[in-house]
């Protein structure tokens, strides 16, 4: 893969973000005269031998709830081969066993493709077992269950791929109707872990674009409202404490993202949706330097953000106005609770959720659950407490 190096750098504290790399081949070919990655140039070089190699230590985490096993499958196959896939499933399991036909369609096609994969149920009482028993409690609702939500099942693939020895992990939604975009993310993941020189990484996708139907034609949209307001948000949170305006954050609710597992288990998490705009927010809170930092001993070592626009489109799902508004409700709710929002910032979100009617005059906003570094889990604990689901076979082989 060939793609640029950031032609804008936003340095804040310890941590470097990267203005919006373009790609411009998505196959650069083997090594050439013994090189792999890296060079002097603007325009940097990633081997498919290194691509591969780096694909072998990464883990794939798919959250699953209620798609079409149709659309499950083209995600799979777009996923290459040496990534170890983790399905994490929050389909009903009544009166249907949705969760059921996922294992099936999973289980054929690592049959096909030679290959293993791990799948679990959110509600697996097993995992919510290993969570109590290493004091992972935020994560459990009064029944002590494992809580709805789509940051909850990123958080349980992230365990998962982190007891696996896994030394990256990224994220690709289940409702992805080009297989080829979700292959090109990955590879690209892995062209950012190879280019990066600090082991805390993250990379996110920006889409291309999503095409629409307007007028019997295809419409190759850009940006989406919510999109561009949560990029707002976060630019305005940065240019609070620099004085000089930005744009350089382009990739607000980024489902598809990638993390080094030093900095994927390092960090903070929020509930269901809001946990994309928030990795954003708890980098600056943890690395900015604003505030007093609960990882200073991370402080002296560098946050790598990478931002990369794809070629592909991105063809999903389409979801209701409802949920699209929640989103942006989501982002404002963790930048409006953050220790970090200057008191200005903070009153123009508030008035701004009155406008939208998220909030009644005086009411405050709601606060998502927050969720303690995956770091502090007690691997030995949680793995005897899971020992007899078959995943955890799996994970105990990918060990060895």
């Amino acid at each position: 893969m060939k793609l640029e190096f950031p032609k804008e750098i936003e340095r804040f504290g310890a941590i470097r973000f990267g203005g919006l790399q373009k790609i411009f081949e998505l196959d650069s070919g083997g090594k050439t005269n013994g090189k792999s990655t890296r060079s002097a140039s603007a325009i940097q070089n990633v081997s498919s031998e290194a691509l591969s190699e780096i694909e072998s230590q990464m883990a794939i985490v798919v959250p699953v709830r209620n798609e079409r096993l149709k659309l499950i499958e083209g995600v799979l196959c777009g996923i290459p081969h040496p990534c170890l896939i983790v399905v994490v499933s929050n389909s009903p399991r009544s009166p249907i066993d949705r969760f059921r036909m996922e294992e099936d369609a999973l289980r054929d096609f690592c049959i096909f493709v030679s290959k293993e994969a791990l799948i679990a149920h959110q509600k697996d009482p097993l995992i919510a077992k290993a969570f109590a028993e290493t004091g992972y409690t935020n994560i459990l609702n009064e029944q002590g269950e494992v809580h709805d939500g789509k940051a909850e099942g990123m958080i349980i693939g992230t365990v998962l791929a982190w007891l696996a020895g896994k030394k990256y992990v990224g994220f690709v939604d289940a409702d992805n109707y080009f297989p080829g975009a979700v292959e090109e993310y990955v590879r690209v993941y892995a062209a950012i872990f190879a280019l990066s020189r600090s082991p805390f990484t993250m990379a996110r996708i920006a889409w291309h674009s999503k095409p629409k139907i307007v007028e019997s034609k295809l419409f190759f949209r850009k940006w989406g409202r919510t999109s561009a307001q949560t990029n707002s948000l976060l630019n305005r949170l940065l240019a609070h404490y620099t004085g000089f305006e930005t744009e350089i954050i382009k990739t607000r609710n980024a489902g598809e993202h990638a993390m080094s597992m030093d900095l994927a288990t390092s960090i903070d998490y929020s509930s269901g949706y809001s946990i994309e705009p928030y990795h954003i927010v708890n980098l600056i809170e943890k690395f900015g330097g604003i505030v007093e930092s609960t990882s200073p001993d991370l402080m002296n070592k560098s946050v790598e953000v990478y931002q990369v626009e794809s070629r592909n489109p991105h063809l999903h799902e389409a979801g209701d106005e409802q949920h699209i508004e929640g989103m942006y409700y989501l982002a404002m709710q963790v930048l409006y609770h953050s220790p970090i929002c200057p008191e200005e910032l903070r009153t123009e979100i508030y008035q701004e959720m009155r406008q939208k009617g998220y909030v009644g005059n005086g009411s405050p906003p709601a606060k998502p659950r927050y969720f303690p570094p995956i770091q502090t889990i007690d691997r030995s604990l949680f793995t005897e407490a899971i020992k007899g689901a078959q995943y955890a076979k799996i994970i105990k082989e990918k060990i060895r």
